[in-house]
């Protein structure tokens, strides 16, 4: 959390290749963020442009973070950058990170400590540093068959450090286990036995960032194995929800494995005519009921009443009706319960809902997106309701030039509206070609609307949830995966 905090109030990021996007995102959008990160021996920037880099953007004033992959004490040179600031008297904070060595093999399931198994474990670099005149490690003190050794940097000498432990004593009979990409969802881990190891990791093209390790904790892997045991774990899975509302999906994705493409084909922006609701929300006395189908609908239609320096009290006389349990969730949050709430968030329920609540003549204010479809007007019209359909705000189509990349790379398109569908047939330049993009993918759609919208411009839809939030959409997405595998 702390890192975090300091993230927020970055001026200037000088982060590393291990650190992960979305912790990198979790600087400001006006922050000067460097990539100055070293893989497989290329560094961006030398070390010591690095040093001098943090102590000139420190002297101009800006709060600089300086952000690492684990934990900056440990093999990360946090030390001697942190000498250099002491040195130039430049102040600073250690926020300390989960390292490597012990984050990885938890997420393959091997604690490094197990009382059954050893009494100590050991984290060492595999990757000495190469201007020391000769290796300072004793082989035979770690040949220990009670200890657990974690290696970080070890996959280019990892045949070597094998020979050398089993000529120090270690049995080539020991267990082992190399993690590579720990914690992310394109982790991968492999175990075989000291012997093995690095012909297993050979054959199976295991690649650096890789950890190694080295002892009889590797055994329980099966039993406490988790995060690559879900179906869809390695999946990639396109979002193409707007931008905002895509990242409490991405996090979802995260937590069980699956990486997260975020491809958002519309954007949400003002209407066409946004005084139509600036003067809706300023005279809200005539309406009987504020109807919502969406969480951008609410969120505008505070942001409004907020900037007329009115709250939720100016609802006092009105009913309420969301379309679904997320719109109302939204509600929720600005200190509203909704009084109707269909069992099935689609324009037809809405409008039966509301007929059946409501007597005619009563006057109803939709707000919602401007190119919804015209069912539940036509329909509580047709009851004898006045109804004041407003647009609220407008959906467009994004411009992304990379679009067809992003596509290629996914495993699973998903779909959230009617819009989403439209414009990712638009990004990629026509029914034809999304057909080809799409070839040989799964797609999931939410709801019937987006799905026909889906199969209208020939898309196979291969799942679909009924109900409208990404929580079901995933679950929808999982049993048809846990089906077929």
């Amino acid at each position: 959390m702390r890192a975090a905090e300091a993230l927020a109030d970055a001026e200037v990021l000088l982060y590393d290749a291990l650190a992960s996007d979305v912790i990198v995102a979790l600087a400001p959008s006006d922050c000067e963020s460097i990539y100055v990160g070293k893989r497989g021996g290329k560094h961006e920037m030398p070390q010591e442009e690095i040093e001098a880099l943090m102590i000139a953007k420190a002297r101009d004033g800006y709060r600089v973070v300086r952000l690492k992959g684990g934990d900056p004490f440990v093999f990360g040179r946090g030390g001697e950058e942190a000498q250099r600031l002491h040195a130039a008297n430049i102040p600073f904070e250690i926020v300390p990170g989960i390292s490597s060595s012990i984050a990885a093999p938890a997420y393959a399931g091997i604690p490094v400590t197990h009382r059954d198994y050893n009494t100590a474990f050991t984290v060492m670099t595999g990757h000495e540093d190469p201007t020391k005149p000769e290796s300072t490690i004793d082989w035979s003190k770690l040949a220990d068959p009670h200890r657990t050794l974690v290696l970080l940097m070890a996959m280019g000498n990892l045949a070597s450090i094998s020979a050398q432990l089993i000529e120090a004593g270690l049995s080539a009979q020991t267990s082992c286990a190399v993690i590579a990409n720990g914690t992310r969802p394109s982790q991968r881990t492999v175990t075989g036995t000291l012997a093995d190891i690095a012909m297993i990791c050979v054959r199976e093209a295991m690649k650096a960032p890789a950890i190694v390790i080295i002892g009889d904790v590797v055994r329980v892997r099966e039993e406490l194995r988790w995060f690559d045991r879900d179906p869809l774990f390695g999946k990639r899975i396109l979002i193409t929800r707007p931008a905002k509302a895509a990242h409490e999906f991405a996090r979802a994705l995260y937590r069980r494995g699956i990486e997260p493409i975020l491809g958002s084909t519309i954007r949400i922006g003002p209407p066409d005519d946004p005084q139509a609701s600036e003067a809706a929300v300023a005279a809200l006395a005539p309406y009987t009921w504020i109807v919502f189908t969406s969480r951008n609908g609410v969120e505008r239609f505070f942001d409004l009443l907020h900037a007329s320096q009115r709250d939720a009290r100016a609802l006092g006389s009105q009913k309420i009706a969301a379309i679904g349990a997320k719109t109302a969730a939204a509600l929720r949050d600005y200190g509203i319960d909704a009084d109707l709430v269909p069992k099935v968030a689609v324009g037809e329920e809405l409008a039966a809902a509301l007929i059946a609540a409501t007597t005619p003549g009563d006057h109803m204010l939709l707000f919602r997106a401007q190119d919804a479809r015209d069912v539940l007007p036509e329909r509580l019209r047709a009851a004898q309701r006045t109804v004041s359909d407003v647009a609220a705000y407008a959906t467009h189509a994004v411009d992304d030039a990379a679009y067809a990349d992003k596509v290629a790379k996914a495993d699973i398109l998903t779909f959230t509206s009617a819009s989403t569908v439209t414009a990712f047939v638009q990004l990629l330049g026509g029914r034809d070609a999304s057909l080809r993009a799409a070839a040989g993918k799964c797609i999931a759609c939410i709801g019937p609307i987006t799905a026909a919208a889906a199969k209208e411009n020939g898309l196979p839809v291969d799942v679909l949830s009924d109900t409208a939030d990404t929580d079901a959409l995933l679950d929808a997405i999982s049993a048809t995966f846990t089906t077929t595998t």
